[in-house]
């Protein structure tokens, strides 16, 4: 009875088990949105006879080849039928090993150039290159340059470069930041000043809003350029911004977010989200190629099930085996065979395994947003059904045409300045400067008249309690003075109170000026710095440790010693050249990459020895490399970092500091109470005001320059300030967060037609193109050109040499256990040879080894036969 209930429990638990069919997917460490695309896909798959689908996900670092490769293993262990694997090229090749090795199907979202057993649902690189060429041909794209991202998109464009038949067609290939700093302006500013005006770009969605921001901000984004955007998700990113530029921006897209399907996808993807359909429809535009890839895969897979026999043995792997699922093949081909309409369109496989029959939408932004241009198919190429929207209404520019303005501002450089001339100029032709051209380029797109005056005085305003009037030129626009204010007036709330300010023209903070850091001079000990203290600890453990296990090992092993008279073939004792005295020295030569008349003899001081020469190969060649990238950088000797340094160490290094008297920046000292540094600061500066506060930016500029001097001011003034003076430089990063803007009277009725007219200079370029003009290259600008900081070489401390330190670890390790099997079979063969007891020579072997001063080692010898006193017959 016993038997028929444990038979019939097995029967039982063996069906539970089968009545599960399990998905794996393996993903990056935040990606809660890709696993509830998946668990959405695996919901919507009907029970494959009578066997419901199970998800498993693991979640990953998105570089980390071991975990990833762990991850793959806990899934198989797991049972299940395939794996969908993650978008790092790095991890996923370590789990395209792992289901080679077990002939489990790797279902692959990302792009790949060819794959070779995974199932890649990423369109065809080759046949989207095709498409880029169609559309290069059909936009007349005869010069242009490619901007790219980094490695992965280099491949790409390697594909663009050998299909494209450009006919002498002169291309420029340019990576967008090779120092990985975010900061594209240098390509983009020498992209500009070359002026080309037809691009080709591939970058990643984490980066695209960037480099448009950067590439407006430079001028390349106006009427004349023509954009290609390779990135399938273009779409999906808030372009507001972009829409007015008259840029031709064209992209491409799998996914139409207006399409019920897709607004009804957006719904279920991001039900937590919203309530109503509109939100749905708006959340349609969030929902990348990736995520409706993984949701195709997955019920793509489904299908394919049902094509495998009705009750197919599920796979129980142990992945540190050499045995592989059975099915594994006959499913991966199942997948490739089929067709199948899914979210990206018909999903249908090459004899590579490559998908290349599919279609996509063209796009292009515009004023009214994205809108769809044309497609591209598989059988009939490119098509195009350009429905162009209605021209927007003009700018209401009605109320200020042939309008005059009184506009005031002070001659502060570079705002507003006179203009050198041999010849006698009058009326606004005597003034020049990037306010001066601001207000020129307002009034022609706005229409109105306008004539300056100056503030002889330069103050730009503040409110006086003892009168309680404004001074200034907020004074004089309150006053009627004067209609507009322009210069370096920064918006505040105070002021903002008084008087109505545009839209900001130019955004900015507080920084220190002061003198350029002087190149410290080497250490003593410079050699030394390679590596950090923690490596010179560890190399030094790691020697002391080498060699004293060379010395033990030595001691032990058999074939460490040697007969020292090679001409007497019985000797009385043996000798050992592995003294620990030798060891060291041995250990010091090979550091040094020297030679030495010590050489091992056995396998495993022979180990120890290979594996220690490695050890210093390693560690010899990352010293050399690291020390000349010290040997060819300087590191700057700054007394303070930023202004939390300065209020520690000015008064012991002698170090004055400070700002424009009743400036926006002394304002903002007092108003900051909550951080203490910022309070001492504006008391310092009250306590010291005849010494270090200045009537003038200039004042303050001289006294930086030659004096030990601080100065705090706007960060778009020491950059106009440290383009002319070489010996000053900015330090810090910006304490704040403002902007400059128009000044005008209260409640205006012109302020928003000025606020929109700014914007749409911003967006055509026109705002960079003069902060360039009087920044970098009118007065003396140029001069001292920013220089991209070189990186200073930096200590490899463990994380970047732990691996070699492992590497020998390991290795004696190995070598321990080597010398332990040579010593007892030594002991062995010994106990045959002289007739005496295994344990007893064992025994008397390792009672030896631990007299560590014995370096002579007697030779045990067989007992001796007894004397035969036998009769010799005849």
């Amino acid at each position: 009875m016993l038997v028929f209930v444990i038979i019939i429990s097995l029967h039982f638990h063996k069906f539970s088990e089968a009545e599960t069919l399990k998905i794996g997917a393996i993903f990056d460490t935040e990606s809660l949105i890709k696993e509830r695309a998946f668990y959405h896909a695996i919901r919507q798959i009907e029970p494959i006879n009578g066997r419901k689908i199970e998800g498993l996900v693991q979640n990953v670092p998105p570089n980390d080849p071991f975990e990833a490769t762990l991850a793959a293993c806990h899934l198989i262990e797991s049972g299940v039928l395939a794996i969908l694997g993650p978008t790092t090229h790095e991890n996923s090749h370590m789990i395209q090993t792992v289901c080679d090795n077990k002939d489990i199907p790797l279902l692959d979202v990302r792009f790949v150039v060819q794959p070779k057993n995974s199932i890649s649902f990423y369109p065809s690189q080759q046949i989207l290159t095709q498409i880029y060429i169609d559309l290069l041909e059909a936009w007349n794209f005869k010069n242009f340059v490619i901007l790219y991202e980094n490695d992965e998109s280099l491949i790409r464009i390697a594909e663009l470069l050998k299909l494209y038949d450009g006919n002498g067609h002169k291309m420029v290939v340019r990576q967008l930041d090779k120092y990985q700093n975010g900061d594209y302006r240098p390509t983009l500013k020498e992209v500009w000043q070359s002026e080309a005006t037809h691009f080709v770009l591939d970058c990643s969605t984490d980066i695209l809003e960037d480099v448009l921001h950067q590439a407006q901000q430079v001028g390349l984004v106006t009427n004349k350029q023509f954009y290609i955007i390779t990135n399938l998700d273009f779409h999906t990113l808030d372009l507001t911004s972009f829409q007015y530029s008259e840029t031709n921006i064209t992209g491409m897209r799998f996914i139409d977010p207006d399409s019920d399907t897709i607004r009804n996808l957006g719904l279920t993807l991001f039900r937590n989200d919203f309530t109503n359909l509109e939100s749905g429809f708006i959340e349609a535009w969030k929902i990348k190629l990736e995520m409706a890839l993984i949701i195709d895969a997955v019920m793509m897979f489904g299908e394919a099930l049902n094509g495998l026999p009705k009750n197919f043995a599920t796979p129980s792997i142990d992945c540190m085996s050499a045995e592989a699922w059975t099915y594994g093949t006959t499913l991966t081909n199942l997948i490739k065979s089929i067709n199948y309409p899914g979210y990206t369109g018909l999903i249908q496989f090459d004899n590579f395994g490559l998908r290349s029959a599919f279609g996509l939408e063209i796009i292009e932004l515009k004023e009214g947003g994205i809108i769809k241009v044309g497609n591209w198919n598989y059988s009939d190429g490119l098509n195009f059904n350009r429905v162009y929207s209605p021209n927007p209404p003009p700018l209401e520019v009605g109320s200020l045409i042939n309008k005059t303005f009184i506009v005031i501002t002070c001659l502060t450089e570079p705002y507003g300045m006179r203009k050198e001339s041999e010849v006698p100029l009058h009326g606004n032709q005597r003034y020049e400067g990037f306010g001066i051209d601001l207000i020129a380029e307002l009034s022609k797109k706005l229409g109105f008249n306008y004539t300056f005056i100056i503030r002889e005085d330069k103050k730009n305003g503040e409110y006086d309690e003892t009168t309680g009037q404004w001074t200034g030129m907020i004074g004089d626009i309150i006053n009627g003075k004067a209609d507009l204010a322009i210069t370096d007036l920064t918006i505040t709330s105070e002021r903002e109170s008084a008087v109505d300010f545009s839209t900001t023209f130019m955004s900015l903070g507080i920084s220190i000026l002061y003198q350029k850091p002087k190149k410290a001079l080497p250490s003593f000990f410079s050699f030394a710095d390679p590596f950090s203290l923690t490596v010179w600890k560890l190399l030094a453990a790691a020697f002391f440790g080498a060699s004293i296990a060379l010395f033990i090992l030595g001691r032990i092993s058999p074939s460490e010693w040697q007969n020292p008279y090679p001409c007497v073939e019985e000797s009385e004792f043996l000798v050992n050249q592995l003294s620990l005295r030798n060891c060291f020295w041995f250990m010091v030569g090979s550091l040094m990459q020297q030679g030495s008349e010590i050489a091992p003899i056995a396998f495993s001081t022979r180990m120890v020895a290979g594996t220690w020469w490695f050890f210093t190969l390693i560690m010899v060649s990352s010293y050399t490399a690291n020390l000349a990238a010290f040997l060819t950088t300087e590191s700057p000797d700054s007394p303070f970092k930023d202004v939390f340094e300065l209020v520690q160490v000015a008064e012991k290094k002698g170090i004055k500091f400070g700002a424009k008297i009743n400036g926006s920046t002394e304002k903002f000292f007092r108003d900051s109470k909550h951080i203490d540094e910022y309070q001492k600061i504006y008391q310092y500066m009250k306590n010291h005001e005849d010494e270090v506060m200045v009537n003038d930016n200039k004042d303050g500029v001289y006294k930086a320059e030659h004096e030990n001097y601080a100065f705090f001011m706007e960060t778009t003034s020491i950059e106009y300030e440290t383009q002319r003076r070489c010996s000053l430089s900015s330090v810090g990063h910006s304490l704040d967060e403002k902007g400059y803007g128009i000044a005008m009277r209260k409640n205006s009725s012109y302020r928003t037609a000025l606020s929109t007219a700014i914007l749409k200079l911003q967006e055509e370029g026109v705002l960079a193109k003069l902060k360039r003009k009087w920044w970098e290259e009118k007065r003396g600008g140029g001069l001292c050109p920013q220089q991209d900081k070189a990186a200073e070489g930096t200590p490899l401390n463990l994380k970047n040499v732990g691996g070699v330190f492992c590497v020998t670890i390991i290795g004696t390790v190995l070598s321990c256990i080597l010398v332990f099997i040579e010593m007892v079979l030594h002991t062995f063969k010994k106990s045959l040879h002289v007739k005496k007891p295994f344990k007893v020579l064992l025994m008397e072997e390792i009672r030896f080894y631990f007299r560590t001063s014995a370096m002579l080692k007697p030779v045990t010898s067989p007992k001796p036969k007894p004397p035969d006193y036998g009769f010799i017959t005849s």
